[in-house]
């Protein structure tokens, strides 16, 4: 499977306000951006902390590019996947209405009403890992089901738990040119950080877009 991290951040690397509120960091230039590289992914994924503060649909906005998946005998919108280790994703959440596939990966401390009730409402549920999702046996799940490019928008903690697994392949990042602040705003890559054995970039890119940046990095092995 092939991992794409992509994320926008302020110039202090922060993903949003300390509220964890969703914060407009790019503009149309960077949306369309996004918007091809969710059309070329298989799955679109994130945490639940991302749905419960923004309710995201994860498809894909410019008509023909679903068209053109459609044309290539691919679903119109990629799959989306919440990582969400307790069941707490909504049942009326955007991500579960009926534009595309929903995987959740969940752990076993999610319980089996929980699950049930998010099987209803149209997700497919997969079991990984115990106290917390397993992302690497969650992704060789999602490679049974036909994901063979992921793409991964957030939020810190989930992109954290990625590179700390060894699962990145490439990360773009768009830096917009603001300063948000605050010990307690979100970053790129939340959780535990890293202390040693850090993860290794090399930086392919860049790209003007609106008023900020995109820089783009292949990943290695880590160091």
């Amino acid at each position: 499977m092939h991992v794409v991290v992509n994320a926008a951040q302020s110039v202090d690397g922060k993903l949003s306000t300390r509220r964890r509120e969703q914060l407009r960091i790019s503009g149309p230039e960077d949306f369309d951006r996004v918007d091809r590289i969710r059309a070329a992914a298989d799955a679109v994924l994130v945490g639940v902390g991302t749905v419960l503060a923004d309710d995201p649909s994860l498809t894909i906005k410019e008509e023909a590019r679903r068209v053109s998946r459609l044309q290539n005998g691919r679903p119109g919108n990629p799959a989306r996947v919440v990582v969400d280790s307790r069941g707490r994703t909504p049942t009326d959440a955007a991500v579960l209405d009926d534009a595309a596939e929903t995987f959740l990966l969940v752990s076993e401390t999610a319980t089996s009403d929980r699950r049930e009730a998010l099987e209803a409402a149209g997700a497919e549920v997969i079991v990984a890992g115990e106290e917390r999702v397993d992302l690497e046996a969650g992704c060789t799940e999602l490679a049974k089901h036909g994901v063979d490019r992921l793409m991964v928008e957030g939020g810190g903690e989930v992109i954290q738990s990625c590179f700390a697994a060894g699962l990145v392949d490439e990360l773009d990042v768009y830096v917009g040119s603001l300063v948000v602040g605050g010990r307690d705003a979100p970053t790129l890559a939340d959780g535990d950080g890293f202390i040693e054995a850090f993860p290794r970039l090399e930086l392919r890119g860049t790209e003007r877009l609106d008023d900020g940046i995109v820089l783009s990095y292949a990943v290695g092995e880590t160091r």
